[in-house]
């Protein structure tokens, strides 16, 4: 099994990332890595510490001549803020002792107070910021590359922002990737662009959906046998780990709303394709397996808690009542949340093709991969 776990506070030193259960014998770009952070970091409606920050990785471990070695992989991420930071997140003494006591509705503020019996709410908010993402973006696109080597290629793209949803799909997958909030429907991003534009002025923020995508997947992983091995469950449980991701959706999105005779994708057979399906409802996964077509993941994303026009909170320490604690933060991270996802989708994906497959050598996984491979299209035609 692939375990990815991280380390670091937003404003502390770094972030840490370790890749444990990698198998060996992967080319690592570390100009791929560093690409990835930087589609991490942009989108309309990002915060300053885009600005700040210039996410690079350093790796610290398990990759050796260019190529993993099956040891952990370790990853650094070095936070330039530190700089102007280091007196109030010193591990030692703190130079500066400001406590924050005011916290923020819909973040984990109060509830990891509560849990960990902590009289500051940076203790909290540090950690649960979703700077701890880059972590995952890094590691994610170490995993992307893994997943290259079977043909399965990822990618994201906005669905709406607020209450403005994309209606056409006018734009190349390239040219997507370029625009402001990586939105195939240009006039209707123009729209979403005003509409953060009205939140920057009145201090809100907003939320949207974000759509991922996983295309070139053989058909077969995962598995209907238990709950807990069901693909779509581990792709759900994986989705909802991001922060500010509060509903998932796999394939159609309006599912519920058709009749059960539109809402299937039907079956076909052909002596060059084999078995094909006339749709993707299914959103790539029939019983908790991929069937063959892309896996389609929609994340709801919610405005983020951290306003620059605060709601009001109670202090930790007093009761009274008070503004929420004002955190430097992003009005609107919908794009960036789908880099994420697809860091998280590639750890999903990348564990079912080890488990399958094994996972000791890229070479060993191959041969597997292709035995396979090649008995599904035989019984296919």
């Amino acid at each position: 099994m692939i375990r990815m776990i991280s380390a670091g506070e937003s404003h502390g030193k770094g972030l840490n990332v370790i890749i444990d259960g990698f198998p060996a014998g992967l080319t690592i770009d570390v100009d791929f890595i560093n690409a990835e952070l930087k589609r991490r970091q942009q989108g309309y409606g990002r915060g300053k510490r885009m600005q700040i920050e210039a996410d690079e990785v350093e790796i610290l471990s398990g990759v050796r001549n260019g190529k993993t070695i099956g040891s952990p992989i370790s990853l650094w991420i070095k936070n330039r803020d530190y700089a102007n930071w280091q007196g109030r997140m010193n591990v030692g003494k703190l130079e500066v002792d400001n406590p924050v006591t005011a916290p923020r509705p819909g973040h984990a503020d109060l509830a990891g107070i509560q849990k960990y019996a902590l009289d500051d709410v940076r203790n909290v908010l540090e950690r649960a910021s979703a700077r701890e993402t880059a972590a995952r973006v890094a590691a994610g696109a170490i995993l992307k590359l893994f997943l290259t080597e079977f043909g399965i290629e990822l990618s994201s793209r906005t669905i709406s922002i607020g209450n403005i949803e994309m209606t056409e799909k006018s734009r190349s997958a390239e040219d997507t990737e370029k625009s402001p909030l990586r939105c195939a429907d240009p006039e209707q991003e123009k729209a979403m662009m005003k509409l953060i534009d009205e939140a920057i002025e009145k201090g809100d923020t907003l939320g949207g959906v974000s759509e991922i995508r996983a295309g070139g997947l053989c058909p077969g992983l995962g598995s209907y046998a238990q709950w807990d091995t069901r693909l779509d469950t581990k792709i759900a449980a994986a989705m909802m780990s991001i922060p500010s991701v509060k509903g998932v959706t796999i394939g159609e999105r309006d599912i519920s709303k058709k009749p059960g005779s539109m809402a299937q994708d039907e079956i076909f057979y052909n002596d060059k394709d084999g078995f094909i399906r006339s749709s993707n409802y299914a959103g790539g996964i029939e019983g908790g397996m991929t069937n063959g077509n892309d896996i389609v993941v929609n994340i709801e994303v919610k405005p983020l808690p951290s306003l620059r026009s605060p709601l009001k909170s109670a202090d930790i320490r007093t009761g009274e009542a008070v503004d929420a604690q004002k955190e430097r933060a992003d009005v609107c991270v919908v794009p960036a949340a789908g880099v994420v996802a697809e860091a998280m989708l590639a750890l999903t994906l990348a564990n079912a093709l080890t488990e399958k497959f094994g996972s000791d050598t890229i070479e060993d996984i191959k041969a597997n991969y292709k035995q396979y491979t090649e008995r599904v299209c035989k019984t296919s035609s």
